[in-house]
Order: structure tokens, then sequence, then C-alpha cells
């Protein structure tokens, strides 16, 4: 199998995708299903809340679109030029998590588009997105029938794996699969480090990098680095529009209980009803909460940021990455900084 029909195959289900995640109306066949497989796609996309509370419309629709919109003819060709084409296809097992929606998505791109078989164990909070879009995927690119299995129980035979999981599943997975080729990625965050000089709309952008997905993502940034001088009051007035967020049960229940606990020890808070924030150096901060840190000095703070390398997935900032962009990954915005593709080229 050429990998241009495997790039073929993606663009047309990155079409699909951004149709599904803008929620258009069905039009015409260009985005390559009849207008009742589009009705069932649509009916997957509404019914995921029921089977997983984090998992609202809008917050498939918004992982669809991101990731839709990076599946173009330019951006997957540029992408794999930097890499070479297997013509001896592997068995790469993927443990996917299942925090936010297809987040095991880019992981199952680049081992088809490396020309290697994913073998993928869906995680039992997302077991029905990614087998539904796979499906349209085979008819789109009928070579990747044989290139593609999944499971929610044990996974089958393999020759490398990648699997992404907590601090406690690290010692499972070196114990099952440390003979293996492997990436094993565990816990990491996002941080925000401001200058002070933020615009209200980089403050608003902020927000999103905080609420996308609820905070769920290892791109989500649960930690602010402030100048001593900054008014938090700027920040709260910048992201009222996510007050709406509280309205999800899953995450008022945690807004509640963490409320609850930190008032009960006495623990100092700043609340503005939807988000808890609270002083510490801490990096990772329970949901519903966000920590800060005040500093005087921005190259200690870039100091401290290469100390906790290995716990850091992405630093946001005027000399970061956009405000805004947390949860907008490129293709070659690998997670954990390790290079797939590179690695795919190593098994």
């Amino acid at each position: 199998m050429k990998q241009k029909e495997i790039v073929s195959g993606f663009v047309q289900l990155g079409k699909l995708m951004c149709a599904l995640g803008e929620n258009e109306d069905w039009k015409d066949f260009n985005i390559g299903v009849t207008e009742s497989e589009y009705e069932q796609l649509q009916g997957i996309i509404n019914r995921q809340v029921a089977y997983n509370g984090w998992f609202t419309k809008e917050n498939v629709r918004k992982s669809l679109l991101n990731l839709g919109l990076q599946l173009t003819e330019e951006k997957l060709t540029a992408w794999t030029s930097n890499y070479g084409f297997s013509t001896d296809p592997k068995r790469v097992g993927i443990i996917m998590a299942g925090n936010i929606p297809l987040v095991g998505f880019h992981d199952f791109l680049c081992v088809l588009i490396a020309g290697h078989i994913a073998v993928a164990k869906l995680s039992s909070n997302d077991k029905t997105l990614l087998p539904a879009l796979a499906q349209h995927l085979v008819e789109f690119s009928p070579g990747l029938k044989d290139r593609i299995e999944f499971s929610t129980g044990r996974i089958g035979k393999i020759d490398a794996v990648i699997a992404t999981g907590s601090n406690n599943s690290i010692k499972y997975f070196e114990e099952y699969f440390g003979k293996y080729p492997h990436i094993f990625r565990k816990n990491r965050t996002s941080v925000a480090v401001l200058d002070g000089t933020e615009e209200p709309e980089h403050l608003r952008r902020l927000g999103e990098d905080i609420f996308a997905y609820f905070g769920l993502g290892c791109r989500n940034v649960s930690h602010l680095f402030v100048p001593e001088s900054f008014e938090l009051n700027r920040f709260f007035e910048a992201i009222v529009d996510h007050g709406e967020i509280i309205h999800n049960n899953k995450y008022g229940n945690n807004y509640d209980y963490q409320r609850a606990v930190y008032l009960m020890n006495q623990i100092p808070l700043l609340d503005n009803n939807f988000v808890l924030l609270r002083e510490s150096s801490d990096l990772f901060s329970p949901l519903a909460m966000l920590h800060f840190e005040r500093y005087s000095d921005l190259n200690e703070v870039k100091e401290r940021l290469e100390r906790e390398a290995e716990n850091i997935q992405v630093v946001v900032g005027k000399e970061f990455e956009a405000f805004g962009s947390a949860q907008c990954p490129s293709l070659s915005d690998y997670a954990d900084g390790v290079d797939v593709m590179s690695w795919l080229e190593t098994i």
C-alpha cells in the first residue's frame, strides 16, 4: 500500500470531521458519506455524553474540528515528507487514554501514515468515536482495512507499543510492555507565563487554554506564573464568558467539593463562582481549581520551566506558545516532545 493512498483517505476523513465539528447540515456527497451515514455519525456525537458526562457534544465537536483542520493534503504532505514509509508493516499497539474526546487520534494517524498496523486498545471512556470514524476511513482508503484493529480488553499480538496513562499506570506498562520498543507517557500539565502587558483578548484566549474540555487534558493550563504586581481581577474579568462551565454537573460537583475542602481547612482561595484560584507552587491543580504563583524575575521562571520540563506539556505566553493555542496542536506537536514518526522509523 502506498502512503499517498493513506494520505488521501485521511484528507477525505478530515473533510468529514470538519463538517461534523462545525455541525453543518449534510449538503452533498463531497464529504464522502451519504445523508443517512452522516446522521448516524451525528447521533453518535450526541450520545457521547450519555456514556461519559465529560464528552458533551460541544467538546466532541471541538475535538473533531481541531483534528480535522490538520488533515489537509497540504499539511499531511508537508509533514510526511520529513519521514520514511515502512514497506515492512509492524503491529503497533496504541493504549489510548480517555480524558478528552479522540485523544489517541494523533497516535492512530502516525502509525497508519507511517505504513504500520494500528492495534488500538480503546479507553472505556471513549470507545465509539474512533471506530466510527475508522469505518469511513477504510471506505475512503480500502487498503487500510487489514491495518486497523480495535479492542477494549486485552491487546493482541504487537511488535511495539505507544501507551498513554497516569504516573501509576507506568509501572503496569513497564511490566507488561517493557520488552517491546515503546513510548510510555505519564501525567503532564501545562502552564501560562504572564508578563503583565497582556491585553484582555490575550487573557480571554488563556481562558480557552484553561477551560477547554473542562481542563481535563495534559495541554490544559493548570498553573499561572504572574508578576508580583499583577491584578488578578483583570484575569477574572477576561474569563467571565467561560462561566457556563459550572452548569456541567460533573464539573460543578468538582468545584463544590474543592471549595468545601479548602474552606473547611481554612486555606485561602480566590473564587469567581466557577473556578477557584489558589496561590501554590505546585504545577498540577485539582479540577475546577487553578494555581498561581507570583514572580519578580522572569529568568527564574524560565529556569524553573527547564527544571520541570518532564512535567510540562505546553507553556503559553507572549514569549511562548500563543494564548488560545494549547489545545490546537499541529501535526508536528508531539506529546511529551517525543517525535512519534521518527520513532516509528526505528522499529
